[in-house]
Order: structure tokens, then C-alpha cells, then sequence
């Protein structure tokens, strides 16, 4: 019989984040926050952007609206306590902290995959069933498609959050990252975790997989039906319309992909932390810039909204 408290007797884990001098903490500290609030400010002209001016008021837009509500919200369960520790030196976070950061981050991330989905399909049925787009995307339809991502992302999150959190940690509470991600608590725990490892491997297939599957499939359509189209300046005019989602799927998965293919070793913890900390605060400090030097009814928009 195991008689290891649960972690959550012993209150704590101490995150390592980054192992630099005080002078590189420094550095870091404000390279981060000027990223991190250039990425907060961009999403959230975005989404006042779509709920104020009209023009945007249409399917694509509203999925991109809920796009940089999960940019913002990713961001912010995870950056604030990293400059916190970079400024102060203070390393702890409780249990209970640590699993509202997890389930949030969870959440957001996934919530994120599922938009980006949701965005890909919205392009396929504009370029590949023009004439049809208005009836297929109808108002109920997209409500429901954004509000199952946000449905799916909770549920996903909560069953990763609850059954991390009765899970004993006797050998370590040291979190070699800078914020509390599921793999790398899970791995500090003393329990038998395999079953969580299936689950988390088939969560993966399922979620980040199968819809990126899907969203390659879309564009295989999409680039057929581009192809078809006889005149040049068609083709360009259907191809400008999805170039800012191909963007922003390129920018989410590129740093996704790399983390989890690359071999695990001890000297890759500092890679797989620079790579997360790319994929939460530079992605999303980007994508707003893309929708906006991109698409001339966001920048008409906000170009409008200033004058």
C-alpha cells in the first residue's frame, strides 16, 4: 500500500522556468512582457474590431473573433506568473493554482485547435460551394460549430485537470518549465501513470491530429477548386481569401509539431521550453498582425473606427 501524501497536502510545486543570470531574467523579462502585451493589445482590437463594426459581423470573422478570445485567454493562464518569477524570484505556485492554470491552459489550447478547424471549413465551403455559402453558413450553423469548441475544449480539459490532480507526487515537485503543463507534471508523479499516457496519446490522435487531418483535407479541396478557376486573377482573389488562416495554421502547429517530434532528452527541456513559450505568447502576438496586413476589411475596419 501506497502511503505517499497527495500533492495537494503538500501545497507547492516549484516552477524552474529559465536558468539564466540575473541579467538575462532581466532581459527576459521585458522581451516577454512587450510580446506579450503587443499580443494582448493586437487580440483584443481584433475582437472589438468584430463586435463593432457591421462589415465584420459574418462567419469567418466571428470565428476569428473567438480565435483571439483563446489567444488572450492562453496567453494570460501562463505568461503573468512567468514574468512574476523572472521580477521576483519567487518559483512556488500551490496545488490548487497549479491545476486552474492547467485546466485554463487545456482549454484555451484546444479551444484554439478547434477554431482553427472551424476557420477551415468556413474557407472550404466560401471557395469550393460559393453560391451555396450563405445557406450552408447560416447563423445557427456557426453558432453551434464555435460553441461545440468551446463545449469539447471544457470537457477535454476538465478530464485531463481532475485526474491529474488525484495523482501522488512523492519524488519531486520541481516542474522543469515555466508554467504547469500536463506532460511535465504527470511525469514528476509516483503513480502508475500508463492509462493516463494512452489517454493523452489518444486525446492527441483525436483532437490535434484528426483535426489537423481535417484541415488539410479542406485545403486540398480548396486548392483543387483554386486550380479549376481559369482566370489568374480569379485564382489569386480565392487564394488571398484563405492565406491569413493558411498563416495562422502554419504559426499554431509549426512550434506543436517540433515539440513533439523532436527526440526528449535532458539538454532538450531549454528547447521545449522556448518552443512553448513561442507557441504561447509570439503566435499569439502574430496572428492579429496577419489579419490585419492581410485583409483589407480588418484594416478597412480599423482604419475607419480611428478616423
Amino acid at each position: 500500500m501506497n502511503n505517499c501524501p497527495n500533492v495537494s497536502s503538500e501545497k507547492e510545486f516549484f516552477i524552474v522556468a529559465f536558468s539564466m543570470s540575473s541579467v538575462g531574467q532581466l532581459e527576459l523579462f521585458f522581451g516577454v512582457l512587450v510580446i506579450y502585451l503587443t499580443a494582448v493589445i493586437g487580440n483584443l482590437i481584433i475582437i472589438f474590431l468584430v463586435c463593432l463594426v457591421p462589415k465584420l459581423h459574418t462567419p469567418m470573422y466571428f470565428f476569428l473573433c473567438n480565435l483571439a478570445i483563446f489567444d488572450v485567454a492562453s496567453t494570460s493562464t501562463s505568461i503573468p506568473k512567468l514574468l512574476t518569477i523572472t521580477l521576483t524570484q519567487d518559483h512556488w505556485i500551490s496545488f490548487s493554482c497549479c491545476m486552474t492554470q492547467m485546466f485554463f491552459f487545456i482549454l484555451f489550447a484546444n479551444g484554439e485547435i478547434c477554431m482553427l478547424t472551424a476557420m477551415a471549413y468556413d474557407r472550404y465551403v466560401a471557395v469550393c460551394k460559393p453560391l451555396q455559402y450563405h445557406t450552408i453558413m447560416r447563423k445557427n450553423v456557426y453558432l453551434v460549430m464555435a460553441a461545440s469548441a468551446w463545449i469539447i475544449s471544457i470537457l477535454n480539459s476538465l478530464l485531463h485537470t481532475t485526474l491529474t490532480s488525484i495523482l501522488q507526487f512523492c519524488n519531486s515537485h520541481d516542474i522543469n518549465n515555466f508554467f504547469c503543463d500536463l506532460n511535465t507534471v504527470i511525469a514528476l508523479s509516483s503513480t502508475d501513470i500508463t492509462g493516463r499516457k494512452i489517454l493523452m496519446f489518444c486525446e492527441v490522435i483525436l483532437i490535434s491530429l484528426g483535426q489537423f487531418l481535417l484541415i488539410i483535407i479542406s485545403y486540398i479541396f480548396i486548392f483543387s477548386a483554386i486550380w479549376k478557376i481559369r482566370s489568374s486573377s480569379g485564382r489569386m482573389k480565392a487564394f488571398s481569401s484563405c492565406t491569413s488562416h493558411l498563416i495562422t495554421v502554419i504559426l499554431l502547429y509549426g512550434p506543436i509539431i517540433i515539440l513533439y517530434i523532436k527526440p526528449e532528452t535532458e539538454d532538450s527541456k531549454e528547447q521545449d521550453k522556448l518552443l512553448s513559450l513561442m507557441y504561447l505568447v509570439v503566435v499569439p502576438m502574430l496572428n492579429p498582425l496577419v489579419y490585419s496586413l492581410r485583409n483589407k476589411d480588418v484594416l478597412g475596419a480599423f482604419l475607419t473606427l480611428v478616423k
